[in-house]
């Protein structure tokens, strides 16, 4: 019986493992990279809110901020799978490019008409600019995580 793996190992302990490295890697990287790209886009006037949001989210009410930790998290778990055969350098571009890329494009396309708020930031370009920039800034730190632990 052949064993699939998530990661380099040959456990499907190993493959559980990573993926809840890239969990917790994604989570981390939220209230690191994601909300310190957002604090310096607030400090330059192109985004209106300041970052770490305390604002409470429905259903339950929590922190905006630890919602966006749990869903970097969650985003986390789908990059860790989707780079599992890449390491150091290449790795943390590709999470970097995977940030910019697919949390945003769901973040306008799905999330935003759940919410009856425009897509993509209405089109305009100074408001769709954000997205990729936080989110980048979140898959950067993403990779930057599981390549440091990928390390050892």
């Amino acid at each position: 019986m052949a064993t699939h793996t998530i990661r380099h190992g040959s456990t499907p302990s190993m493959a559980s493992r990573w993926l809840i490295l890239g969990f917790v890697c994604g989570a981390v990287s939220v209230l690191v990279f994601h909300q310190g790209a957002w604090a310096l886009l607030h400090a330059l006037g192109i985004m209106p809110r300041p970052a770490y949001p305390m604002a409470a989210t429905a259903p339950f009410g929590i922190p905006l901020v630890w919602s966006l930790a749990f869903w970097g998290g969650v985003w986390g778990v789908l990059l860790a799978a989707v780079l599992r055969r890449l390491h150091g350098a290449k790795l943390i571009i590709a999470a970097t490019i995977f940030g910019a890329i697919l949390p945003t494009l769901v973040a306008w396309f799905v999330v935003a008409p759940l919410k009856g708020q425009p897509v993509a930031a209405g089109f305009a370009p100074m408001a769709m600019m954000i997205g990729p920039i936080v989110n980048a800034a979140w898959g950067l730190g993403t990779g930057i995580g599981l390549a440091l632990i990928h390390r050892r």
